[in-house]
């Protein structure tokens, strides 16, 4: 897919994003990202992460077209990351978290639905990794950049 023409500023800078799909029903149905920039633009970042979202979400079968009508969209652009030194510096609401041991690591991003509580927030990305409660951790937190869209019916 070709990145359009006259793109803003900020979409030809290199950036950290993340894709999440939701069904018109609300349900998930793919979400993939990077931590860091991994194409020369957000444009071209937005365009690969959208389409790894609905067909290589290992969670997931790829997307038919059928699936699309009624797509909800979210495209959340990070900042860079920070390491964080004490819990304190978290808001699950504000700061999404990454949190590694080793060679295992998850990310949780920001202000997610039944997330409400930092020690709720690290638990779960603790699960997501593999990594028990009481294991040593490095751990970070980025902000996002929030857009959101509907497809067409």
């Amino acid at each position: 897919m070709a990145v359009p023409a006259n793109l803003p500023a900020y979409m030809q800078e290199p950036r950290a994003v993340f894709v999440t799909l939701h069904t018109a029903n609300g349900y998930l149905r793919g979400c993939r990202g990077t931590l860091t920039p991994t194409e020369p633009t957000l444009a071209e970042a937005v365009i690969k992460t959208a389409i790894a979202s609905a067909v290589d979400d290992p969670r997931f079968p790829p997307m038919s077209l059928r699936e699309t009508a009624g797509l909800q969209i979210k495209v959340d652009v990070l900042s860079p990351l920070e390491p964080v030194t004490d819990t304190g510096q978290l808001n699950e609401k504000i700061y999404g978290v990454v949190v590694q041991s080793g060679a295992r690591r998850a990310v949780l991003l920001p202000d997610i639905a039944g997330v409400d509580s930092v020690p709720r927030q690290l638990e779960l990305v603790r699960k997501k990794a593999g990594i028990g409660p009481d294991e040593p951790v490095s751990l970070y937190r980025f902000t996002v950049t929030r857009y959101h869209a509907n497809s067409p019916e």
